[in-house]
């Protein structure tokens, strides 16, 4: 029997996976913009197979992995471990670039939940009230504070990921609306098996191949004409 996702928390999921939420996420392209200047990305089976490579093996599995254990650190009263994991999460970042894009949403997603939720939110760490908050361990707490089904939030955020990349494309390959569409319901799969394969990592498991993205990311940092934020 297929449970049924209550409809409180199915609206809640989509208010958090929303492009309208305020934080900034629509300004990036997390090194797209660097590889399409280079021509390594010039057409919708390009990029999708980018995509499809970073949903197996690349860093996206890790934030996700992250967002799941502070998910359950907030549900668990764990603050020691919120700020640990919002550290080595910090620390696994190889760009500036992509470190202060994740500490820039993580710091909007706080503050709008703060201003949501204002009672909810005391008992989060000092060390995440600085600024340096990762926009997964924000995404946890949401969840936790909405009371979100784990599985469902792991598939949403790896989902609001592809569609504000795969948006981003639209503005740069140049990829179509439609074509955009097109390449998000050939995700569809991916971001199922590996929202799944996430939730069953163990902490000796968290590693990624990332190296493609890392290089992408340094180069948008200097590159002479940038549509996305640096």
């Amino acid at each position: 029997m297929v449970e049924t996702l209550p409809s409180a928390a199915l609206l809640s999921l989509l208010q958090l996976a929303s492009p309208a939420l305020p934080i900034g996420a629509y300004s990036y392209s997390e090194g797209i913009e660097a590889l399409i200047h280079q021509g390594e990305i010039a057409s919708p089976e390009t990029f999708g197979q980018w995509l499809e490579a970073e949903l197996q093996r690349g860093s996206i599995r890790l934030e996700a992995a992250v967002m799941v254990r502070a998910l359950q650190a907030w549900q668990q009263g764990n603050g020691e471990a919120l700020e640990r994991w919002n550290d080595w999460l910090s620390a696994v970042r190889d760009s500036e670039e992509l470190r202060l894009q994740s500490w820039q949403m993580g710091r909007s997603l706080l503050r709008l939940l703060g201003d949501l939720e204002s009672t909810e939110l005391a008992p989060l760490p000092d060390g995440l009230r600085s600024g340096s908050c990762n926009f997964a361990i924000a995404f946890g707490i949401a969840a936790a504070l909405w009371q979100l089904p784990q599985s469902e939030t792991t598939l949403i955020f790896m989902h609001s990921w592809a569609a504000n990349l795969i948006s981003a494309g639209v503005r740069l390959v140049p990829l179509g609306q439609t074509e955009g569409q097109r390449l998000l319901r050939q995700l569809a799969e991916p971001l199922q098996q590996s929202a799944q394969a996430v939730q069953a990592l163990t902490d000796d498991q968290l590693f990624a191949c990332s190296w493609g993205l890392s290089l992408a990311s340094m180069t948008h940092e200097t590159q002479y004409s940038r549509l996305f934020r640096s």
